[in-house]
């Protein structure tokens, strides 16, 4: 194992969080042969910041878009992305990272990322496990077994090139994961003590209102081809996180919404013909039964 990876962060106006994930990365076991920082067009603070670690770390590059004048979710973040994913040669790394700048890691995450992966050669992707800080504890984003994280997409870089990397659309971090599948490759993360790492902006929040954050991933899953039944029972699954039931509504309402105004899907049949088969399947065993047996994993 060459154990060389690069991160890739695409950033904008983050000077509140990212001194903690600059922190967490300089400190890691395994420090990333290259960390590429996309700044998209930030107002605040984030470019000054940006040149002090620079300057400090010659395996930190900076590169600088141009303003477009507002936050960009979704399809703008993978923009970014590849604005940094051209300034590297993919081919001199074993391991790629989509990292955001709103997370504090713990100290062996990339170490224990690449050996798991190593040592299952299956894996195309995989991450750790997002927890939110409240009143003095750790609280679990939850996310699904079957999933890398979305502010955390470890991969093989074979893999990304592979599955044709992210598709520059809305819930690209979840295609990506079915696309994997697809291949018969594994995507999953782990809830072990030493992969767990504190998401500092709210899973499915928004610069406008964590609501809107909600209704976006509603209309992100009819998007990506998820059909009715199942999006209910993923809203219903969430009743009990906060925001309690509103967001649960939200989640619906941003996927019938889309339904009633009979917005454009993925255009890509066989993709969405195999999402509605697994999705089928995982409302009868649920999803990491039904994603073990598309891979054959025990």
């Amino acid at each position: 194992m060459t154990q060389r990876y690069v991160l890739i962060s695409p950033c904008r106006n983050e000077a509140k969080y990212m001194r903690q994930t600059l922190d967490t990365v300089v400190s890691q076991s395994v420090r990333p042969a290259r960390w590429v920082i996309v700044d998209d067009g930030s107002s605040d603070a984030t470019p000054q910041i940006l040149a002090e670690y620079g300057a400090r770390h010659d395996w930190i590059q900076i590169v600088t878009r141009q303003d477009r004048g507002h936050r960009a979710v979704g399809p703008g973040v993978v923009d970014a992305f590849y604005s940094g994913y051209a300034a590297i040669h993919p081919q001199d790394y074993e391991f790629v990272c989509k990292l955001d700048l709103d997370l504090r890691l713990p100290p062996r995450y990339f170490e224990i990322l690449m050996q798991r992966m190593s040592d299952e050669p299956r894996i195309a992707t995989c991450s750790g496990k997002a927890y939110v800080e409240e009143g003095g504890q750790l609280i679990p984003e939850r996310h699904g077994d079957e999933t890398s994280l979305g502010m955390t997409k470890f991969y093989r870089v074979s893999c990304f090139e592979a599955i044709g990397g992210f598709v520059r659309e809305v819930m690209w971090d979840g295609i990506d994961c079915h696309q994997c599948r697809m291949k018969g490759w594994i995507a999953c993360s782990w809830d072990d003590p030493e992969l767990r790492f504190v998401h500092l902006r709210p899973m499915g929040s928004s610069q406008d209102s964590i609501y809107t954050g909600r209704m976006r991933h509603g209309y992100g899953q009819y998007f990506m081809g998820t059909g009715f039944l199942f999006m209910a029972a993923s809203a219903l699954s969430r009743v009990n996180q906060k925001p309690y039931v509103l967001g649960s509504a939200a989640m619906l309402w941003g996927w019938l919404k889309a339904a009633l105004q009979r917005k454009p899907r993925y255009d890509n049949p066989e993709f969405r013909r195999f999402l509605r088969a697994y999705q089928f399947r995982a409302l009868l065993v649920g999803k990491a039964r039904a994603a073990r047996e598309l891979t054959g994993r025990a």
